[in-house]
């Protein structure tokens, strides 16, 4: 089911330029970002999945100031990196089929588009 949501995934992300990806050090994450990084000919960057949130989106908001970057992580880190991100409330995330997209504007604003791709995960 993992590797099936992996190209779900990337399949939802189309031809979608990624300036980078993140995944934690962990080897799912990394293979839930293998389909698209390799169809782009990107390396994923690891990051400590205890790393507190707002250290992280700070070192992403200073690296990547343009683009998009693919970030994955858990359900008990994600949730904190997006609220980092965006600076807004954000739902626990049980979902294995969740994409949280912050997007930030040139005047620092943000804003949280949540949407889904491929099969729904079951239940917690």
């Amino acid at each position: 089911a993992g590797h099936a949501r992996a190209q779900a995934l990337a399949a939802s992300l189309g031809e979608r330029e990624l300036a980078a990806a993140y995944a934690t050090e962990f080897k799912r994450t990394s293979q839930t970002l293998a389909p698209p990084v390799q169809a782009r000919g990107l390396a994923i960057t690891p990051y400590p999945a205890g790393q507190p949130a707002t250290e992280f989106a700070a070192r992403l908001r200073a690296a990547h100031p343009r683009g998009s970057v693919l970030i994955a992580g858990h359900s008990n880190t994600v949730p904190d990196i997006v609220a980092a991100l965006c600076a807004c409330a954000v739902a626990p995330d049980y979902e294995h089929h969740r994409m949280s997209i912050v997007r930030l504007d040139a005047d620092g604003s943000a804003r949280l588009d949540v949407t889904r791709y491929g099969a729904p995960s079951p239940a917690p």
